[in-house]
């Protein structure tokens, strides 16, 4: 028997949230359980079917069944029974390279090398654990990085590769936050990133379009899928030498 779909509040006082996300604006219509296969690194669709089915997914606040279809700008969390685990971070005097800042932001330049936030197997020496050390009270966004474990990242609203440099934007209050955060969500901001190549470009310049996800074969790397697929998001690069 499958579980009644729950008013929105119903459920919150003896469950516990474990992850939220918002589905971008440029997102294509998807069963529910498919999209979060994709973007949940650590479990299975069906254990993504089975939390569905016992009304522990939530889109808009009402529980929804695994072929729900998603829609752009659509609310998920997902709720568990026990409280998730928090990482613990802890300041360390790493030297950080900060390009600007005033009262509402930071804009720091990222080494390759430097892992920007604590996973597994960098649990220490990363850009969160410098910025801990450096400055007091950043605001803190959550994120679940494997099963029940979740994270805090304060300040960060976007991140680079760890073997990636680069600008990065630190946010210092939660306003900033909210509206750094909402600039990524809707694309409004320009990215551009120096690149080198190994092989043969024929053309000088170019766009390249797919659709970037996980790799269904290996959960820890992303692939590029096909501009008509209807797996990961939209990613458009425009190129030139």
């Amino acid at each position: 028997m499958s579980a009644p779909e729950l008013e929105p509040d119903e459920m919150d006082a003896e469950l516990f949230q474990h992850f939220e996300l918002q589905v971008d604006l440029g997102q294509a219509p998807l069963r529910l359980d498919k999209f979060l296969f994709q973007r949940l690194s650590q479990t299975s669709r069906t254990k993504i079917q089975y939390a569905c089915e016992e009304g522990l997914v939530k889109v808009n606040k009402h529980a929804k069944k695994s072929n729900y279809r998603i829609k752009p700008g659509d609310d998920i969390r997902i709720f568990l029974p026990h409280p998730p685990r928090i990482l613990d971070l802890k300041p360390e005097a790493i030297p950080i390279d900060i390009r600007y800042e005033d009262a509402y932001l930071l804009m720091v330049n990222k080494p390759p090398g430097m892992v920007v936030h604590p996973a597994f197997g960098h649990y220490s020496g990363t850009l969160v654990n410098a910025l801990l050390f450096h400055f007091q009270n950043l605001p803190v966004r959550s994120q679940l990085v494997s099963g029940d474990l979740k994270l805090e990242r304060p300040g960060l609203v976007h991140r680079i590769d760890k073997n990636t440099s680069g600008i990065l934007l630190i946010a210092k209050t939660e306003h900033a936050m909210m509206r750094l955060a909402r600039l990524f969500y809707e694309h409004d901001l320009d990215r551009r990133y120096i690149a080198l190549c190994w092989g043969v470009i024929p053309q000088n310049s170019g766009t390249l379009k797919y659709r970037v996800g996980r790799d269904p074969k290996n959960r820890k790397r992303m692939y590029g899928f096909a501009e008509d697929s209807d797996l990961g998001k939209t990613a458009i690069t425009h190129f030139r030498f």
